[in-house]
């Protein structure tokens, strides 16, 4: 009787033992637009996660970087993704961050650390033709859709359309400010005429609003893209200059699409960041997190046509973005995760 009580007992420990073993942790994350890379990214991990009994991820989608990145950074969501221009401008206190003082950006600035770097999307310009829009230097007294109300896009945006057309936001144009989610309907229904915001190749937003009608997208002017000011600005926390020729750029926008440059090449400038957690995260779940994402690469590229190309498994800095001015550094648990799966982290990039 004894024996078989012992046994039990044991048994019972065991299926404890075992039990909070396999216990999920709850976390919380936000991202911007659902369908966007970031939204499959964060969407993704949800999955990811539940799948292999690491975490329940409770996700928002359609939430603004800027807020959801000062709410990780101060621990009041786990998970975030966005571009690293983001904790940056947290870290100085600067951009929409500037009312938090320097003293207390540069506590909780470094409290975002990276799981996984990946390039966002391109920040380009694209109008209906029946906009009779010529290019960068022709946005005067246009209505010009500049991304949501409050963000880094918006910011990246307005740099753009000053630096390569030479036109201040309302002053010279009039600023349009959307949700991520109304993004394709204000180029659509006319309350914008002329987007200057992220895209993808072939992506969401500019897929549908090109299916409404004729479409031109316009390189970056040569001669600034390549000056010190240009590459200054393409080079910045949170972005890298890009290009590709236009042939490559036309055949994946497709039919009804004119790519609108001086020469061969198209210009522009890529987003790059990545998926974020607060550093007091337990090592332990972001190293399974990071886990997750690398042994899913394969098939997370095949999420939508373009993820392919965003960069997913490169921690390169000049195709990721680590390293120079960037303050972000991996989560220990992360760099446990890729060099476990042979990559090399950047020495620049470690906690």
């Amino acid at each position: 009787m004894l024996k078989s009580l012992r046994t039990a007992a044991l048994a019972a420990t065991a299926a404890v033992a075992a039990s909070a073993v396999s216990a999920q942790v709850n976390l919380t994350s936000n991202t911007a637009g659902a369908g966007t890379t970031a939204g499959l990214t964060a969407s993704a991990l949800v999955e990811y996660a539940a799948a292999r009994g690491v975490a329940n991820i409770q996700l928002k989608d359609g939430q603004t970087g800027t807020n959801y990145i000062q709410a990780l950074a101060e621990g009041k969501i786990d998970i975030a993704n966005g571009p690293f221009i983001l904790p940056f401008m947290l870290a100085h206190a600067i951009g929409p961050y500037a009312s938090l003082g320097k003293e207390r950006g540069a506590e909780i600035g470094p409290n975002v650390q990276l799981l996984y770097p990946y390039t966002f999307s391109i920040f380009t310009m694209y109008a209906y033709d029946a906009k009779g829009v010529e290019g960068w230097h022709d946005l005067k007294d246009r209505k010009v859709l500049n991304g949501p109300p409050r963000g880094a896009a918006t910011t990246n945006s307005r740099a753009l359309i000053q630096l390569f057309g030479g036109s201040k936001f309302d002053e010279d144009y009039e600023s349009v400010t959307v949700s991520w989610n109304q993004a394709a309907s204000a180029i659509i229904d006319g309350t914008a005429d002329v987007a200057v915001i992220p895209a993808m190749f072939p992506g969401p937003r500019v897929t549908r609003a090109g299916a409404a009608g004729a479409m031109s997208i316009y390189s970056l002017p040569k001669d600034t893209f390549e000056s010190e000011d240009g590459q200054k600005l393409l080079n910045k926390p949170g972005s890298t200059a890009f290009s590709i020729p236009v042939a490559d750029l036309k055949a994946s926008l497709g039919d009804g699409w004119t790519v609108v440059s001086e020469d061969d090449t198209f210009r522009a400038m890529s987003v790059v960041g990545g998926d974020f957690v607060n550093r007091s995260m337990d090592e332990e779940v972001a190293y399974q997190l990071t886990k997750s994402h690398i042994e899913n690469l394969e098939g997370h590229m095949a999420l939508a046509p373009f993820m392919g190309s965003l960069n997913f498994g490169v921690l390169d800095p000049k195709v990721s973005g680590l390293c120079g001015p960037n303050p972000v550094k991996f989560h220990a648990g992360a760099v446990r995760a890729w060099e476990e799966a042979g990559h090399s982290v950047p020495d620049c990039a470690r906690p």
